[in-house]
């Protein structure tokens, strides 16, 4: 885990990235290439983003030249990346004010850091996120009941209850079946927001699929035991025994203080142009945060536009530079 910088009043580097997910990573990496010094803030106390905290033992089909890749593994390989740069990491703290200063960024966070930049790039994805809590069992958080899962181990040889219908409960279904000594998903209704090939998967393997379905109680001592399940048309509800319960029932976002900067937002996302840039004098974005005709949410995407964004700001701090970097396998260690 890279060291955090928490004690400094004020960081004077050339760009700051604020989120830490793998599209500010990646962007960490290319401000090195092109010789900025950087620093990267995020709320969470390391970095990955949702990554980390969602699925980092799921595995991802979609980056390039990774068959398939651990989202554990993938951020590990995007800190050591970005490690050449030498970014100055600030995290467990959040952006608040943005000001200007002779006409360049000053970053205040919610630690009381200044952060004094010629640039930004907003990474942030979609913001700060809590997960949606279980209407029954909150107080079981903790010895049993969980919002994400980062470490399908745990669950090896216990019986698990996973509640939801999206993408997350598919996915932890497909994980931990082959761990678990059995998974029941459980979902208020028979048509899923998940992703169809892994429903399909997930109806043709043995996790138990009960549908027309909410999970109405909790029970256990000092650990989660069972849960009740109550079944559209049968008069008593279902007992599941369990040692485990995954509410993968989504989450919110929060953009926070970026809300109050004055920048061009549309839905939950920020508007920008081909260059990445916001409507805000040296203040760029990319990855899942941003929004134009035709965008596509993919890590991958994130990728790129980071590239764009990082290379785009380098031309606008030093006009006498351009925009194309040149390519990487050009440059020295």
């Amino acid at each position: 885990m890279p060291d955090q910088m928490l004690d400094t009043a004020t960081v004077t580097v050339d760009l700051l990235i604020v989120g830490a997910g793998p599209t500010g990573l990646f962007a960490a990496t290319y401000a090195g290439l092109r010789g900025l010094s950087v620093a990267v803030v995020d709320s969470l106390a390391e970095p990955g983003g949702q990554v980390s905290s969602m699925y980092p033992e799921k595995q991802i089909y979609d980056v390039a030249g990774f068959p398939a890749v651990k989202g554990r593994d993938l951020v590990d390989g995007l800190v050591t990346q970005a490690g050449r740069a030498d970014p100055t990491y600030l995290l467990q703290q959040e952006v608040t004010e943005l000001a200007y200063d002779d006409g360049l960024p000053v970053v205040t966070t919610s630690s009381g850091v200044r952060v004094s930049c010629k640039a930004v790039v907003l990474t942030t994805g979609i913001g700060s996120f809590t997960p949606r809590p279980l209407p029954v069992g909150k107080s079981y958080e903790g010895r049993g009941l969980v919002y994400f899962v980062p470490s399908p181990e745990e669950y090896r040889d216990r019986d698990v209850v996973i509640v939801g219908g999206g993408d997350s409960a598919f996915d932890w279904a497909l994980t931990l079946e082959p761990i678990a000594r059995s998974v029941t998903l459980v979902h208020r209704r028979d048509r899923f927001r998940a992703h169809a090939r892994t429903v399909d998967q997930v109806l043709a393997s043995n996790v138990e699929v009960v549908t027309h379905a909410q999970l109405v109680a909790v029970r256990g001592e000092s650990w989660v035991e069972a849960a009740d399940v109550a079944v559209e048309g049968e008069p008593e509800p279902r007992t599941f025994k369990c040692q485990g319960i995954v509410a993968a029932l989504g989450f919110r976002a929060n953009l926070g203080a970026l809300l109050s900067w004055g920048l061009a937002v549309e839905g939950r996302q920020l508007l920008v142009d081909t260059r990445m840039a916001t409507n805000l004098p040296r203040v760029y974005a990319a990855g899942d945060i941003t929004e134009y005709p035709g965008k596509v949410r993919l890590i991958a995407v994130g990728f790129g536009e980071a590239a764009t964004a990082i290379n785009n700001a380098a031309a606008e701090i030093d006009p006498e530079t351009t925009v194309f970097p040149g390519h990487s396998t050009e440059l020295s260690d």
